[in-house]
This record gives C-alpha cells, sequence and structure tokens, in this order.
C-alpha cells in the first residue's frame, strides 16, 4: 500500500448503536434491577438465537404486519440455502423453543428473556434498528390472574427503577369469532368514509383493519374514535376474564386507563391487551407492550397452551430513567493504585489482588502509550475514576512496607491521607468502605437507586 493512500474508516451501521463505557453502567443498573423484580415472582431465564427461521415469524406475527412486510431483516444462508431472518421480536422464538423442548410437559412455567432485536426502519429517538427487549412470557396459564400478575410486576419495576411518569392502558380483544365479527363491523363502517381514510388505512382496510384504529393521523381521529369498538362484540367468556383482571388491578391499587382503540399488530394476540405509556418520549411514548396469546401453541403445531407476556423497550426506558432525574448511576471502584517505581508496581498487583479477595472493586494505574506517569498524572486518572480512595505505593513506602491511602471524597481532600501497614491496608480499607457504605444505606432514599455493592 503507497505511503499517500488514505485508510478508509469504517463507522457502524446506521441505527445499531454502541455501549460505551460510560453508558453502560445504566445499562447494568437496569438489567440488575429487572433480574432482581422477575426473580421474585418466580421467572427463570431464557436465551434464545438471534436467528430464526423466516416462515417462523411469517406465521406467528401474519403475513400481512408491518415487520413481516418491510421490517425484517432476512436472508437466505449462503451454506445451505435456508431462509433465516434476524429476530424482530422474541415471543415467536420462546414459543418455538417452548414447543421443541417440551418445557411445560410437568405444568405451566414463568420464563424471562433479555437481548437485541431488529427491524429495518428509519432511525429516531426511541426507535432503532437493532434495540433491545426485556420479555417476560407465563406459558400455560389461563385465568385472568396471570394477566394481572404481569402488570403488577411491571408496576414493582417502574417503582424499583423510580420511575412516576408511566401510566397503564389496558383492553381486550376478544377471541377469533368476536374478532371476526367485529372485523366485519369494521370493514363495512370503513368503507362507507372511504373517502376519509389515508393511503395507509386503504392499504389496510382489507388485510389487517384492526390496525387502522391505532393510526396517529390527525385528520382520521374522529372518525376511528366513532367506529365499531370491539369491546362491545365481547362474549361471555372474555368479558368475565376482563373483568377478571381489572378485579384484581384495582384491589391492588394500580391505576388503569381503559383504552378501546389499543390493538395489537402481531396475529397471534387475543383477549387481555396493555400497554404502559408515558408522555415524555415524544412519538415513542410506549415504554412495555404485552398481552394474551393463547392460539400461538397451536400456530406453531403444539397442543393447545394458553399463555401472556410483555415485552419492553430498554432504550426507551433508559431514556425515561434519565430524564427522570432519580437513578444516580455511580460509575466508581472503591480503590485506584498509585505507584511509582519497580518494586512499588510489584507490591500494587499484590495489594490489588488482596483488596479484590476481599470484594472490593480496584483499578490498578498501567502505562499509557506515554508512559506510567508522575504521581501527580495518576492521581488525576484517580480522582477521574471516582475511587473513594486512592492508595498509594511509592519508593519510600515499598521500603518501608507500607502505603499511603488518601480519600479522594472528603471535604478535607488536601489533609486526609494517612500511612498504613502494607500488611493491614486491606482491613483498614474494607473498614473504611464498608463502614462508609453501611451509613450511607442508613440514610438513603428508598426511591433512590445507586449501582454500588
Amino acid at each position: 500500500m503507497s505511503e499517500d493512500k488514505k485508510i478508509e474508516k469504517i463507522s457502524g451501521i446506521k441505527g445499531m448503536n454502541d455501549i460505551l463505557p460510560e453508558q453502560a453502567a445504566l445499562w447494568e443498573l437496569f438489567e440488575n434491577t429487572v433480574q432482581s423484580v422477575l426473580k421474585s415472582y418466580g421467572f427463570q431465564q431464557m436465551r434464545t438465537p438471534i436467528v430464526e427461521s423466516t416462515p417462523l415469524f411469517a406465521r406467528g406475527l401474519g403475513a400481512v404486519t408491518d415487520i413481516v412486510e418491510k421490517e425484517m431483516y432476512s436472508f437466505e444462508d449462503s451454506m445451505n440455502g435456508d431462509k433465516l431472518t434476524l429476530r424482530p421480536e422474541n415471543t415467536a422464538g420462546i414459543v418455538r423453543a417452548a414447543l421443541e423442548h417440551n418445557i411445560t410437559y410437568d405444568g405451566p412455567k414463568r420464563v424471562w428473556y433479555n437481548g437485541p432485536m431488529f427491524r429495518h426502519e428509519k432511525p429516531q429517538r426511541g426507535r432503532y434498528r437493532q434495540f433491545h427487549q426485556v420479555g417476560a412470557e407465563a406459558l400455560g396459564f389461563a385465568g385472568p390472574d396471570i394477566d394481572a400478575e404481569l402488570i403488577v410486576m411491571c408496576q414493582r419495576l417502574w417503582d424499583d427503577l423510580g420511575l412516576t411518569n408511566v401510566r397503564l392502558e389496558l383492553n381486550s380483544i376478544g377471541d377469533a369469532a368476536e374478532r371476526n365479527q367485529h372485523r366485519a363491523e369494521l370493514i363495512a363502517y370503513f368503507e362507507q368514509h372511504k373517502d376519509q381514510l389515508d393511503a395507509e388505512a386503504q392499504r389496510r382496510l382489507y388485510s389487517n383493519p384492526l390496525r387502522i384504529l391505532d393510526t396517529k393521523n390527525p385528520s382520521m381521529q374522529d372518525l376511528v374514535n366513532n367506529a365499531p369498538k370491539l369491546l362491545d362484540f365481547l362474549g361471555e367468556e372474555s368479558k368475565a376474564h376482563f373483568e377478571g383482571v381489572q378485579k384484581i388491578l384495582r384491589h391492588n391499587s394500580i391505576p388503569f386507563t381503559i383504552n378501546p382503540r389499543l390493538v395489537r399488530g402481531m396475529d397471534y394476540y387475543n383477549r387481555t391487551v396493555f400497554e404502559w405509556v408515558t408522555d415524555e418520549l415524544g412519538a415513542q411514548g410506549t415504554v412495555c407492550a404485552g398481552g394474551r396469546y393463547d392460539t400461538l401453541f397451536t400456530m406453531f403445531g403444539g397442543k393447545h397452551t394458553p399463555a401472556c407476556g410483555f415485552a419492553m423497550g430498554v432504550e426507551r426506558l433508559l431514556e425515561l430513567m434519565k430524564l427522570n432525574g432519580d437513578a444516580e448511576v455511580a460509575q466508581s471502584c472503591d480503590v485506584y493504585l498509585v505507584h511509582q517505581g519497580e518494586q512499588a508496581q510489584m507490591q500494587s498487583f499484590v495489594l490489588g489482588e488482596r483488596l479484590r479477595d476481599a470484594g472490593l472493586d480496584v483499578v490498578l494505574h498501567c502505562a499509557s502509550a506515554t508512559g506510567i506517569g508522575s504521581f501527580k498524572s495518576q492521581m488525576k486518572k484517580a480522582d477521574a475514576s471516582g475511587a473513594a480512595f486512592a492508595v498509594i505505593i511509592g519508593e519510600d513506602e515499598a521500603a518501608a512496607e507500607t502505603v499511603t491511602v488518601k480519600s479522594m471524597r472528603s471535604e478535607d481532600f488536601a489533609n486526609n491521607q494517612t500511612s498504613v501497614p502494607f500488611d493491614t491496608a486491606v482491613d483498614y480499607l474494607v473498614d473504611q468502605i464498608v463502614g462508609a457504605d453501611h451509613d450511607e444505606s442508613q440514610c438513603d432514599n428508598p426511591n433512590h437507586i445507586h449501582l454500588h455493592h
């Protein structure tokens, strides 16, 4: 290669974002909180591949949904000709895996997942081509109690994350026969007002008329508001199921609004559908959506298995946490080890391992491209790390088998340091740090979140 030829940089794919170290702490806080809440309800984690057979989604989501028609990343495997798709959602994959491994053979199962999904759409705030979802699926449960439990569990998660700016919308879309009756009435109604339908609504009129109710077009709102309501077509069983969900929510003081226009884009949903929404994220206001899908197992060739679940958009919830301002994420370590000289470096390695054995988070200063750096430059790094303490080992400390411990968060920063024998440094630092954490926990606001031990 000639010296004057410029090497072209390779950039990330549009709408598929990097998560940088300074952002990762908030992700970790969110994921740890989610895992804790889901575990407390008896949900076990499932991990499925991000690539599935394309027919899985065409059959499960419905061939005329936007996802299948124009948003899926689908390709043919050049090795064997298999038609494959990057998963656009994960309920279909969970059910495929549940059937393949017969996990409900001995009774219902509560499972959850966390990972990336892929949809080819115009990237914008809160809508990306690679995005992340956390979902929970309750497989084999028929009653309204599990629908309500999923919603109550979401409320607990919002509380633990310090989110107060989300609200619950609820609806029932009945069973297939009830939807078919409503669908016929809906088509007849919209046919009478065809001149008021926009191009998207006209395209959906016969293929998926229920989605017309979900339109955001301001000029169609009156038309949609006056359309036949699915709730009026529900039979006795569907009504009783929906009332059962509401009764449990009311008894647990979970406020909700019944939204008769709330529908689902996927074919497999029935009866209860719900969304948690916010007004703080613009057009992408839905942060969690779910509902019941009692027919999906049979659509995939399995025996009838009632089920209910939800999926939440991680990026949207993280954005909401940042806007909410209640989540203080400490991206800090406990100890930053500063050293100068070969013997001091050796002792720093030993001390670092001992401190980690004691359960502390430790950053050891290592050489950059310009060298190990002076004490002054190392202390700047120690301060920037967010460490509670800097432990300094220079030539004098190495010779005397001592360390200098400096509190980095003390009001009297200039004078707050002490010399400690090398062999007692671990006990000293553990007492200082664990004691400080204990004192802090005594006065913590119960709704205040911090990421640390």
